[in-house]
């Protein structure tokens, strides 16, 4: 499949999940309150376990619902990256740049439940695992899109630094490699005053793509789970485009100084 072909096949899998109102509804409930089992969801709504697995299976088809076990629980996020592509492909081109309908739907609801993750975002990258992998895990090219410089030798057990790239050697941030296997799954640790959050990258290969998923837990409050959900926006889009074109966006570096 053609990378053309898999976003148009995107596309018409998202219009076909919210052409249908209690999927609709579904999407309104977890905006209200992300990160909701199963049988909450069903309680909320008075639907049957199987009408609203049938109804969720679809949503994350179309990438507007993603999922996280947490024990042998299995929690459902609100995901807008779908629809900002469609706000983007559809409506900001035929439209004026200050009609931002969907944007809303970008923000996260702060879940309060201190085991469960505070932010969740998908991406799709016209790349492979590997060069993912290389793109969060290497020094010089994080320094081009993140504006630091992610070092560490990246073993389980390692600290790990988002260094300046000024010169100074100061890192903003530092931590811990909780987990390391190259190129599908990195989990570190970001310490700071208030505390320590966690950050899990996922790398899935996706037909002739690759599926990229940040679930960053354990954030101090709502200013910091907003600071991550507009930070993460951003180093994302700029990874994106770097592996894509060869280019970074034209944007001031960005750091989570926590």
């Amino acid at each position: 499949m053609q990378v053309n072909d898999c976003i148009t096949w995107r596309v018409d899998v998202v219009f076909k999940a919210l052409a249908d109102p209690t999927r609709r509804l579904l999407l309104d409930r977890l905006h209200e309150q992300n990160g909701q089992t199963l049988a909450e969801l069903c309680a909320r709504l008075a639907m049957t376990r199987q009408s609203a697995t049938q109804h969720l299976a679809l949503l994350e088809a179309a990438n507007l619902v993603t999922t996280v076990r947490r024990g042998r629980e299995k929690l459902h996020y609100l995901n807008p990256v779908p629809l900002h592509d469609v706000q983007q492909r559809w409506i900001h081109k035929f439209e004026q740049p200050r009609l931002r309908t969907l944007s809303a739907l970008k923000r996260r609801a702060e879940d309060t439940m201190s085991d469960r993750p505070a932010f969740v975002y998908v991406t799709y990258i016209e790349s492979t695992p590997e060069l993912v992998w290389e793109a969060l895990t290497d020094a010089d090219l994080t320094a081009r899109y993140w504006g630091h410089a992610n070092v560490s030798d990246w073993t389980a057990g390692s600290r790990w630094e988002h260094v300046r790239t000024d010169g100074s050697g100061v890192a903003d941030v530092a931590g811990t490699v909780v987990e390391s296997t190259p190129p599908r799954r990195l989990v570190t640790t970001w310490d700071g005053k208030d505390g320590s959050s966690q950050v899990t990258f996922e790398i899935e290969g996706f037909h002739e793509i690759v599926r990229l998923t940040v679930t960053h837990e354990n954030l101090a409050d709502e200013q910091e789970r907003a600071e991550a959900a507009s930070g993460w926006a951003a180093v994302l889009a700029n990874l994106k485009t770097l592996l894509e074109t060869g280019r970074v966006l034209p944007r001031e570096p960005w750091t989570m100084d926590r």
